[in-house]
């Protein structure tokens, strides 16, 4: 179970504003501790300004997980990836958000701010907060991600 006192970082471009912000809404309802990395309006600005802020912020240790958002999920989850202590995903659901904290340690989730609901984004969230990394097999395979072969 998350921490709610462990701060969490956003980060969105103006295609994901409209769901950041009602994801902070029901995280301020719900008591955890967060720092909203930009963009702060629906104003077009490029995804990788932002995506760059909060993978840098994840990559040194700031923040445990983060939450990125633009139009499709896929600009910004490449950006954050470039960072080597990231593992971001890109989930379209809930169920995907589950299993990649319990098989790859994600602390990064990417959503699709064009291509999800408000509620399945929520409840997404919620099990990427609240669900635990199962290691075993599992440690194996995501310590071999950043191995350059």
């Amino acid at each position: 179970m998350w921490d709610k006192t462990s701060p969490l970082a956003l980060a969105s471009d103006h295609a994901g504003f409209e769901l950041k912000s009602f994801l902070i809404r029901f995280l301020s309802s719900q008591g955890y501790t967060f720092e909203d990395l930009g963009t702060f309006s629906s104003g077009s600005v490029d995804y990788p300004d932002f995506a760059h802020k909060l993978g840098k912020a994840v990559n040194d240790g700031l923040y445990e997980r983060g939450i990125v958002i633009c139009g499709s999920g896929n600009g910004v989850n490449i950006v954050v990836n470039k960072y080597p202590q990231v593992r971001s995903a890109l989930c379209w659901n809930s169920e995907q958000a589950e299993l990649t904290r319990r098989h790859n340690d994600a602390n990064v989730l990417a959503l699709p701010g064009r291509f999800i609901d408000f509620d399945e984004a929520q409840k997404a969230v919620k099990l990427f907060l609240n669900t635990e990394f199962e290691g075993g097999r599992h440690k194996t395979r995501v310590d071999k991600i950043s191995k350059l072969l």
